[in-house]
């Protein structure tokens, strides 16, 4: 029963905050993603965008297997 609950809550971080900032950070890790050739420093910042792009895949993951949120 507590991996339902889970789940669920999984879903609602999915639904409610995950599709946002994914949207977010997928927009400009567009826009960073080709300056990186240029200024090599900004790796590090299109790396953590990707991250948050793949938000969406880290808790549609999560729900499917009914993990706690640590």
């Amino acid at each position: 029963m507590a991996n339902m609950l889970w789940s669920i809550i999984w879903l609602l971080v999915l639904v409610f905050v995950a599709f946002f900032v994914s949207f977010f950070c997928a927009w400009w890790y567009v826009v960073f993603y080709p300056l990186t050739v240029c200024v090599p420093n900004l790796s590090s910042v299109s790396d953590l965008l990707l991250k948050g792009a793949q938000f969406t895949h880290y808790c549609a993951k999560n729900m499917m297997e009914g993990n706690s949120l640590s």
